[in-house]
């Protein structure tokens, strides 16, 4: 799971591969906000105050480091879109440094901004693989493509099979392994990310009316077929 470091990073941009598993050391809440004191290593290698890590593939900007550990502040808007508000000290998280110009993709493009969070309906052993299927907002079905891409807790995923609010993916060992997604269970809720590239073909589709832009443009890039607008 480590990636080859690099001088130079890109900010808010992230792989959805998870480099390390950090661990909550302290939260510390004012108001609707919050701030979060996490325990890693491998993380702050060539990190300093101001760069960006996902915390279960939300977006966080580092505001102190002291050994072994870092803190971010959480806004009001974070923590309502994610599950941050579950945690608790001694909570696992997944972490992953803003991708480096010298980095290789070996996900998705995930900016780390979580949309909303789903909540685990199913989890079954198959073979090498655990299959699990989440549910979400009904409002987010018409990002779900078979065969596309999703951020879990920050972990680039592909969608095995989805129907209407429903979707399903299959955790093989070796990412089971690298993250915490094997710790969940059915009734955990985790935070979701769906593919940014299906949301700016929505917004042109629903432009469409005051450009040229047609389904057959889209159908050109091999783009329309793919998000299944």
């Amino acid at each position: 799971m480590h990636r080859m470091n690099g001088k130079r990073r890109m900010s808010d941009m992230f792989t959805g591969i998870v480099e390390e598993i950090g661990t909550i050391k302290t939260i510390q809440k004012y108001g609707h906000s919050s701030r979060l004191c996490i325990s890693c290593h491998y993380a702050l290698e060539n990190t300093k105050i101001g760069d960006s890590i996902a915390v279960n593939g939300a977006c966080l900007t580092v505001t102190s480091i002291d050994n072994d550990c870092f803190c971010a502040d959480v806004t009001s808007e974070t923590m309502k879109r994610t599950a941050f508000s579950l945690f608790r000290s001694g909570t696992k998280v997944n972490l992953e440094r803003a991708l480096t110009l010298s980095a290789r993709l070996g996900g998705h493009i995930v900016l780390g901004h979580v949309d909303g969070v789903g909540e685990i309906i199913s989890r079954k052993k198959e073979e090498n693989a655990v299959i699990i299927s989440f549910q979400t907002n009904q409002k987010y079905k018409k990002y779900l493509v078979e065969k596309g891409s999703v951020a879990i807790d920050g972990v680039s995923l592909t969608i095995a099979e989805k129907k209407e609010n429903i979707f399903t993916i299959a955790l093989i060992p070796h990412t089971g392994k690298e993250t915490i997604l094997l710790n969940k269970n059915v009734g955990d809720v985790v935070n979701i990310e769906y593919d940014y590239i299906g949301k700016y073909i929505e917004q042109l589709m629903n432009k469409s009316t005051e450009s040229s832009l047609t389904m057959e443009d889209l159908e050109k890039y091999n783009l329309g077929g793919h998000y299944g607008v």
